[in-house]
């Protein structure tokens, strides 16, 4: 037995209008799809580099005020590590040290050297994380601001606190609004 289904589709149209919108939206701004990507590039290259191709010359002396803070606190935690660390060798070995107590030196046992050594490394160890991330931040930083760059920003946007007094309990109440005019 051989059954057969036919469908029947019934298609209607109607005449076709075109419509035509005019479109308001004003965008005078030129679009650099690699602009982010070159930001961060200079930022990897020359720290600052990248700030100074978005145009934001001013955040370039924190960007090396911060990557400087913490090269010059590893140097330090470096140098005072390899005091201590030779002083210690030099204990070990049974020779003069800077740490000994003799000749007006201040004295440090074998334990506090060994100490020293932790705390010193510990610190160096942190100030290197420091700067490595001081150095991340900022490519971050150049290539966010230079995507950020391209957006239209205008003036018809507005953000306002607004304080209003709740009449049932008598206190105030603090509220936000944004708005948008066209």
């Amino acid at each position: 037995m051989v059954v057969a289904f036919a469908n029947i589709f019934i298609v209607f149209s109607q005449k076709e209008e075109i419509v035509k919108i005019k479109d308001t939206v004003k965008n005078n701004k030129e679009f650099n799809a690699l602009s982010p990507s070159k930001s961060a590039f200079y930022s990897a290259i020359l720290p600052g580099l990248g700030q100074a191709y978005n145009k934001k010359y001013w955040k370039i002396p924190f960007v090396y005020g911060a990557l400087g803070t913490s090269i010059y606190f590893y140097s330090t935690n470096n140098s005072n590590f390899n005091r201590v660390r030779n002083a210690y060798k030099l204990r070990l070995n049974e020779k003069p040290d800077e740490f000994d107590g003799k000749d007006g030196n201040i004295f440090l046992s074998k334990d506090a050297l060994v100490r020293a050594q932790k705390s010193f490394k510990k610190d160096k160890d942190l100030s290197l994380l420091v700067t490595a991330a001081f150095y991340v931040l900022q490519i971050l930083e150049a290539s966010t601001n230079a995507h950020l760059l391209q957006h239209d920003i205008d003036d018809n946007i507005s953000f306002k606190p607004n304080l209003t007094r709740d009449f049932k309990t008598n206190k105030t109440v603090v509220g936000a609004s944004l708005n948008f005019n066209f």
